[in-house]
């Protein structure tokens, strides 16, 4: 196979468990209650490919209720006057972080099937496990401010900002370091506003 080909079976398989989620969400939007072979015929795909990447249509309805959740970028920077990254990237955390706390237990429940999808032995274990989300509101927040990086720290700080802002981080503030959810918000803002400046500097 060519390397172009190998490169886009990852980007392919994104998409068709995009593609699934999505079909989900319409068919729960319509006010029904799917079984997986519904999903697979919205999405356009064989009921055998759906149960390649979703267990079982609760898993799949599961995760189809956090990207209803979840703000999209759009939505989030549509009306944005703000071009600070950092003022961007804390109202990218500030969402995200609404929408942990009303909905932690699919959130846990998802993260639970994900890490138990990774555990398993099977053939299809290069299938994406979990949907990222984050990333593109990441990406929004910082496109106005892109000319103040260089293209390597940008995609860096994005990388690095991933770990801050999610349900993982809730995770380790709650489980772990046991913090209320005021110091938790500010343990967080103080990564972001410690990132994105050192980032700066670099380039400057």
């Amino acid at each position: 196979m060519t390397g172009v080909g190998k490169a886009g079976r990852p980007n392919q398989r994104r998409r068709t468990r995009k593609d699934l989620l999505e079909a989900a969400t319409r068919l729960m939007k319509q006010g029904r209650q799917p079984a997986l072979e519904d999903v697979a015929a919205e999405a356009l795909v064989s009921r055998a490919t759906a149960y390649r990447y979703f267990p079982s249509i609760e898993a799949l309805l599961l995760e189809a209720s956090i990207d209803i959740a979840v703000p999209g970028a759009e939505e989030l920077f549509g009306n944005e006057s703000s071009i600070d990254p950092v003022a961007r990237v804390e109202r990218a955390d500030r969402a995200l972080h609404d929408m942990i706390l009303a909905n932690e237990a699919p959130l846990r429940a998802m993260l639970a099937q994900s890490i138990e999808r990774r555990n398993r032995t099977v053939d299809d274990g290069d299938l994406p496990a979990r949907q990222n989300r984050r990333t593109p509101l990441i990406e929004a927040a910082l496109e106005p401010a892109r000319g103040r990086y260089d293209p390597e720290d940008l995609d860096r700080l994005a990388k690095t900002l991933a770990l801050i802002l999610g349900p993982e981080a809730m995770v380790v503030c709650k489980d772990v370091l046991q913090l209320d959810d005021v110091e938790a918000r500010e343990v967080k803002r103080w990564a972001i506003r410690t990132l994105v400046t050192a980032a700066q500097k670099r380039h400057d």
